[in-house]
């Protein structure tokens, strides 16, 4: 036993030794500075997913504006300057932005390559987004939300709403719950027929059984998100692989078809993969609770940090609820309880640019989003002063949180200040510096170039949305006004809008109008 445990050793510790030795990485003449950590594969990744600002802060006062860095066998060449970030976007011919996405929504979802180059499918996703939500479809989309937030408020917690009295819940529970279930209904329709059924009642009842249970397994499944992308296999996660079958379950393009309402992203997207594709049904099934993941999984934290930060904030809460009160007004809509919703269409939403303001604060302080390229070929990338050689498949990216908590672009960078994106005018603001001279790219929690979020538009009406209605109908107060900020939870990191490490308790009730 003693003998074959110390061959084993050696074995390992040999593996090691030629791994650095032979293994590592030698960065080449005209190279950024390299940084291959101590583990084979793994290299930097554990320092880096431990605190991703922290890990690049270090290195960058280290190297400088750009630098290389081995993460779980890809190398990445973080760019670091703001005033170079142009030079990502210039470099098409080099880089390729949907490779890296491709791969990972392949790999974590389990359909097929959706990249036209591999033969499954000749749909152009990215078209096909912006076409269903930007332009025309967008006011179609913001209708139906509406309606849908009005119900699922309203309606389909009518048993909590009942007494005056006040209901207590989880602030992310809350947000997650209604933004889930009126998303959910707004993207894929609804079971039940309004129009004349005498079994309304009880087809909502079991048509919200079923959005909850979907909800249950798009948490399940997205709690191991991060590993998915990392590169680890989904079957390591047997409660999460099975939630993500039951959300495939859900969204067979046999399911969907019995539901009234589908909106026009998904009328779409049924037709190309029936058309263009060659994935069987389940594969099909997938693209969809893609497409389901992408509308929630950063509009429900983003909702959840812009409506704590309001609570948080009294001057903040009091000049949005002024704002939404002169815009519905304005509107001559009125609240009431007796069944007649609000209606709030896209110019005035686009008018609130307090709330604007405030949505982009809360994005700000909790966003931790990444921008990636991958090099097609060898090639030179140009910055403002330098240049550097890149080698085909490594990774160029951003990391926007440098950014957004740079204390030379935003003063007081880790303070919530509710118009800091509002001029003097109280209109958008544009114009931050950094040493004196204007960015053009100063905040990107939705990325930016070709490859900025096709979505980007909806989720901050939604958004506006969920915060007009709840001024307008409910009482709402944080259970503990002197409660901390929940810390960010850092394993999202590189996924766009990070989580709450826990909940903070509020409470609600329904005004007396």
């Amino acid at each position: 036993m003693f003998l074959a445990s110390w061959i084993w050793g050696t074995a390992v510790i040999l593996c090691c030794v030629s791994w650095f030795l032979l293994g590592r990485r030698r960065r080449r003449q005209g190279e950024p500075p390299l940084e291959n950590g101590f583990l084979p594969y793994l290299g930097c990744a554990l320092k880096f997913g431990a605190n991703p600002l922290e890990f690049l802060r270090e290195k960058q006062k280290k190297h400088g504006h750009i630098f290389t860095c081995h993460v779980a066998g890809k190398y990445i060449h973080f760019l670091t300057d703001p005033f170079s970030y142009h030079a990502l976007m210039r470099q098409g011919k080099h880089l390729d932005w949907k490779k890296f996405h491709f791969a990972t929504s392949a790999k974590a979802f389990g359909h097929g390559s959706i990249d036209p180059a591999e033969g499954n499918t000749t749909e152009n996703f990215h078209q096909t987004f912006i076409r269903t939500l930007q332009g025309n479809a967008l006011d179609a989309l913001i209708e139906a939300m509406m309606e849908n937030l009005q119900y699922v408020m309203l309606q389909s917690r009518t048993p909590k709403l009942q007494s005056n009295s006040w209901v207590t819940e989880g602030l992310y529970t809350f947000c997650c719950q209604v933004m889930f279930e009126s998303g959910f209904l707004t993207l894929f329709g609804k079971e039940f027929n309004s129009n004349n059924d005498k079994n309304l009642s009880s087809k909502q009842e079991t048509e919200r059984a079923h959005i909850l249970n979907a909800l249950e397994n798009f948490k399940e499944f997205d709690k191991i998100f991060p590993a998915l992308v990392a590169g680890l296999p989904i079957h390591l996660f047997k409660s999460a692989h099975s939630a993500r079958e039951k959300l495939g379950e859900a969204l067979l393009h046999k399911n969907l078809l019995k539901r009234d309402n589908l909106s026009e992203l998904v009328t779409l997207r049924m037709f190309l993969n029936d058309t263009l594709s060659t994935f069987d049904d389940m594969e099909k099934a997938k693209t969809h609770v893609a497409v389901l993941w992408a509308s929630q999984a950063n509009t429900i934290p983003a909702t959840f940090w812009t409506l704590f930060y309001l609570l948080k904030n009294p001057e903040a809460m009091r000049a949005a609820t002024k704002e939404v009160q002169s815009i519905l007004g304005s509107a001559e809509e009125s609240i009431s309880l007796d069944g007649k919703h609000i209606s709030l269409n896209r110019k005035q939403l686009d008018n609130m640019t307090i709330l604007d303001s405030v949505i982009k604060e809360a994005m700000r302080l909790s966003s931790a989003s990444m921008t990636f390229r991958v090099a097609k070929e060898d090639f030179t990338l140009h910055l403002e002063n330098d240049f550097y050689n890149i080698r085909k498949d490594d990774i160029v990216a951003l990391y926007p949180q440098l950014l957004h908590f740079d204390p030379e672009i935003y003063a007081d960078p880790l303070t919530f200040k509710y118009d800091r994106f509002l001029n003097e005018n109280g209109e958008e603001k544009t114009d931050f510096y950094r040493n004196g001279r204007k960015l053009k790219h100063y905040y990107m929690p939705f990325g930016t170039g070709i490859a900025k979020c096709p979505g980007r538009l909806f989720a901050v009406h939604e958004i506006k949305q969920f915060l007009a209605l709840m001024f307008s109908y409910f009482e709402i107060e944080l259970v503990d006004n002197d409660v901390k900020c929940p810390s960010l939870d850092q394993s999202r990191a590189g996924l766009g809008i990070l989580q709450p490490s826990n909940d903070i308790d509020f409470r609600y009730r329904l005004k007396r109008l």
